[in-house]
């Protein structure tokens, strides 16, 4: 049995659980390459004109895979935290991909919800029914894929870096270097050093969380405000690069929030789409890089025991 797992949306996030379980069921796996042009092409292709750059690109993981596999899974991740739910699109995922691409096999899309290990052994038994029958095995198997996800680690924090911005947005925008057309990269090459939500802890953003007028819905909306709220209060670092995909309804509600609660706080704002260029977005990133250098160095030499600090080459 060849299942097919698209390498799209929150892969990154969650591959070590997805691949160990259906591997401990015997299952062999396809897994979709990088996300490439070809990938995105096809992915624009197909998918409806309105949705936003990651969904498209995982239709194209999709098309990739189809005539590859006998089960594809599609995840309709639902919840990771109580009384919070993911992303909208998450919930009609696996409704949209097969409305809209024909000729796929036969698909695995049981909701899947984080929140309790009751639940995640509904979503387990119900996904591994075409594989086998074996509730023992399937037990022992979301056993193993719990234990495999809880040791991945994940996330940025560069170190040595004279400047460094909190790099924020949604998973898929941030670790899909074909999509944000390797932003880290750059950004380190410009002598930037970046730090995403992963590498801080929440007990030190829920304080921030708490000052809004009601918790957020979307457990994306929560994290990234909390992320950027800590590090810009507490001047962890000189700046702000928020990575957004065009019409997304969370990002539009999320960066007002933000710019309200930092004020005059350096924030780039870039939105991507599948028309985006790459000279634009370096022309960019340059000039907030540049911005940056020159407030450090200005707020240097206002301080009576500091120096000039000037943008230097990538310590790695």
């Amino acid at each position: 049995m060849k299942i097919g797992i698209p390498r799209g949306l929150l892969y990154d996030q969650f591959y070590p659980f997805f691949t160990r379980f259906f591997t401990e069921l015997g299952a062999e796996l396809v897994i979709s390459p990088q996300t490439n042009k070809s990938i995105l092409d096809s992915g624009a292709q197909y998918c409806v004109d309105e949705a936003c750059l990651p969904v498209k690109v995982f239709h194209g993981h999709v098309c990739y895979l189809k005539d590859k596999c006998d089960l594809l899974f599609i995840p309709r991740i639902m919840q990771l935290y109580k009384d919070e739910y993911i992303c909208p699109k998450f919930c009609g995922l696996p409704e949209m991909v097969i409305n809209s691409i024909p000729g796929l096999p036969e698909v695995i899309s049981h909701p899947f919800s984080a929140t309790s290990m009751a639940r995640l052994r509904q979503w387990a038994m119900a996904s591994a029914s075409r594989i086998t029958g074996n509730r023992r095995r399937v037990s022992a198997a979301l056993e193993a894929a719990v234990k495999e996800q809880s040791h991945f680690k994940t996330g940025y924090d560069d170190q040595g870096y004279p400047i460094k911005v909190a790099l924020a947005g949604h998973p898929y925008n941030i670790y899909d270097t074909f999509i944000n057309m390797n932003i880290k990269k750059k950004l380190n090459q410009l002598g930037v050093g970046v730090i995403t939500e992963e590498c801080v802890d929440e007990a030190e953003m829920e304080p921030e969380v708490q000052t809004l007028f009601k918790k957020p819905f979307w457990t994306f909306a929560r994290k990234t405000y909390g992320f950027i709220a800590a590090l810009a209060a507490n001047r962890q670092v000189q700046g702000i690069v928020y990575i957004s995909s065009f019409a997304c309804g969370i990002d539009s509600v999320i960066i007002e929030l933000v710019r309200d609660r930092t004020g005059e706080f350096p924030m780039l704002v870039l939105k991507i789409d599948e028309h985006t260029g790459e000279a634009g977005v370096d022309t960019r990133i340059e000039a907030f890089a540049d911005m940056l250098e020159r407030s450090v160095k200005l707020e240097s030499n206002h301080s009576p025991h500091g120096q000039c600090i000037y943008r230097c080459k990538s310590p790695v």
